[in-house]
């Protein structure tokens, strides 16, 4: 039996609504299992793998699922107030991923062990960088007055598109963090699936999310 296009449409937001309540579940417990893992306060290096995963697992995921139609907690809520949250966990999440890579510097400044070593290093690095510009990028569209004579459409779908490879990237640079020889003893076979899927699941529910929002929609207008 053909489903109606109205049918159709309510199949999907349920979907969309299922994977975004799996997003947020995946996003809060990521940092959840590596805090047992890490043991937090049991070395300077424990604080890197947590912090990390704050910022990018729990602070910008849920940063960028605040605009979701169907899984965003503040459904409710202006868009005006929907930016300034988003705004808010955006920058708790820069704060929290420099710390982390500080401490992490710091800690192999004690050791004595080399800096940027690794692919997770460097992509770490140029996703701290990264999301710091994107932060201060979003200020025009928090702050209009700031944007000139730029048209908020334009602002929000490069803002969007921007986000979504920053997200990308600390994703990305989450799951080499996973290859790594820490992290790979600390978590055996399924723990490491499952903390693998996390930041999988979390970017295929944005990238979603940003398509339908801006991408999808700019294609169908012209």
């Amino acid at each position: 039996m053909a489903l109606t296009a109205e049918s159709e449409s309510r199949l999907f937001r349920s979907l969309r609504a299922a994977a975004g309540a799996a997003a947020h579940a995946a996003a809060l417990g990521l940092p959840a299992g590596v805090a047992v893992l890490a043991r937090p306060g049991s070395s300077l290096f424990s604080w890197h793998p947590l912090l990390m995963a704050l910022a990018v697992s729990l602070l910008m995921t849920e940063a960028l699922l605040a605009f979701s139609p169907e899984a965003s907690p503040l459904r409710g809520l202006s868009r005006k107030a929907k930016a300034r949250a988003h705004w808010v966990l955006q920058a708790l999440a820069v704060l929290c991923a420099a710390l982390g890579l500080g401490l992490v510097a710091y800690n192999k400044h004690l050791h004595g062990t080399g800096h940027l070593r690794t692919w997770h290093g460097r992509i770490g690095l140029l996703t701290v960088l990264y999301f710091a510009v994107q932060s201060l990028g979003g200020l025009p569209l928090l702050y209009p007055k700031l944007a000139g004579s730029w048209p908020p459409g334009k602002l929000r779908l490069y803002h969007a598109t921007a986000g979504l490879v920053g997200y990308l990237l600390g994703c990305a640079s989450l799951t080499l963090g996973m290859c790594s020889l820490w992290f790979t003893t600390a978590a055996r076979g399924a723990a490491w699936y499952l903390a693998v899927l996390c930041p999988v699941l979390t970017s295929l529910v944005v990238m979603n999310q940003v398509s339908n929002a801006y991408l999808y929609r700019k294609r169908s207008q012209h």
